[in-house]
């Protein structure tokens, strides 16, 4: 099925810890607290000074009052004083005095002015409240990215920079002999070292345009079967060990392919180096409503329910004191691409120990592929970087696997 590019891209903004829209409770009770001892006092300080002012400076008194409250509680507690205000207004200061009856047009118009202009300052206070606490958040949080960006240069860049660096004046020395083992063993460290150091830089720059939202993200009917396939290639001899698993007949989705297959690369390099020895990454997919679900699961030591969300901030390798592992960006940039294609990544446990990631993206309507043996159907083929000939098992809910 063909599809053009959407005119527009989506684009992406990264996703930090966002500030929460509430006030903390002792704000919101500090408002409260303010809202029931201001309106009574102020209208006892202007009933004495009846006569010396005018209704207007009632009605402002009483809006300096709801601003007040405002600043201090929010939204909820000032719109409780502009109502107190109001009834104040009327039982106290408006003809015919302590009746909530009101004798004169104008002074309807005048007390319903106050309870619109009140409503509409609280808004704007609460509002203008919650952007400052916004920008003081997101300076603490640039400012704690700063920090652990210049700690993982210092570590993870400096160590492949390091080892990169000995390996190349090792084979630059021309008073030491080396055999041509020696002159091996040197080129491959300085290789790995380069690749890693790539590979650190890339997520690194991966970051930073997430964060602008300069990642622009073209999401179009694509075949997951093929994906996945381009996706394990890039993984190299590695991902021979992936058991895959695509049922036949499973919908197309909506994705960007490239992005798609930098996900999936991502969670099953993950899933690989915290599989034990003699356990392979198990990769299913299956159609769930008007989703596609690709899972990939592993039998490693699994992630706690308690850290399954701080494994997704930047910086973060729980579990992992290597350094080879990298600065811990794969899953943070993985997560924010599939969320930029509607869809989700969602860890879970594995049954029987370990973890599965979850990655569910939006299935194409009415693209379900015909079953084998029907007219029109394709027999399963492997997919994945392996060319050996497929050894067929099931998998339950996961359709064919293919080993």
């Amino acid at each position: 099925m063909g599809c053009a590019q959407s005119a527009e891209p989506w684009q992406l903004t990264m996703r930090w810890p966002s500030p929460v829209r509430s006030l903390p409770l002792r704000r919101r009770l500090a408002g409260y607290a303010l809202a029931a001892v201001l309106a009574p006092l102020l209208m006892l300080m202007l009933a004495s000074l009846r006569g010396q002012l005018n209704k207007t400076t009632d009605v402002l008194a009483f809006l300096v009052a709801v601003i007040a409250v405002a600043l201090l509680g929010g939204l909820v507690p000032a719109v409780v004083e502009a109502i107190a205000g109001w009834l104040l207004l009327n039982f106290y200061f408006t003809p015919p005095v302590h009746k909530f009856t009101i004798a004169e047009a104008n002074n309807a118009a005048a007390l319903g002015v106050f309870v619109v202009v009140a409503v509409l300052i609280s808004l704007l206070a609460d509002n203008a409240m919650h952007r400052a606490n916004q920008a003081a958040r997101a300076i603490a949080e640039a400012g704690r990215m700063r920090a652990a960006l210049l700690a993982a240069v210092s570590h993870d860049l400096r160590t492949p920079l390091a080892a990169a660096k000995a390996a190349v004046s090792g084979l630059r020395l021309p008073d030491v002999p080396l055999t041509a083992d020696d002159h091996d063993e040197l080129m491959a460290t300085a290789d790995e070292s380069l690749d890693l150091l790539t590979r650190l830089v890339a997520s690194l720059l991966d970051v930073s345009r997430l964060q602008a939202g300069a990642w622009p993200v073209f999401p179009r009917p694509a075949n997951l079967k093929e994906i996945v396939t381009r996706s394990l290639d890039g993984l190299g001899p590695l991902a021979r060990v992936v058991t895959i698993g695509i049922p036949p007949g499973l919908p197309q989705v909506m994705a960007d392919p490239p992005i798609m297959e930098r996900v999936i690369a991502n969670v099953t390099a993950n899933a690989l180096r915290y599989s034990p020895a003699g356990s392979s990454p198990l990769l299913t997919a299956r159609a769930r409503g008007d989703r596609v679900e690709l899972r990939v699961a592993d039998r490693g030591p699994g992630v706690p329910q308690t850290d399954r969300d701080r494994m997704f901030a930047p910086f973060q390798r729980l579990g992992d004191a290597s350094s080879s592992a990298g600065v811990g960006l794969g899953l943070t940039v993985s997560r924010d691409l599939t969320e930029a294609m509607r869809g989700t990544l969602k860890p879970e446990e594995t049954p029987g120990g370990g973890l599965t990631m979850t990655i569910s993206v939006p299935a194409v309507p009415g693209s379900a592929q015909s079953s084998p043996g029907s007219p029109g159907g394709r027999e399963h083929e492997q997919t994945g970087p392996a060319r050996h000939e497929p050894t067929i098992t099931t998998v339950p809910e996961c359709g064919t696997v293919l080993e």
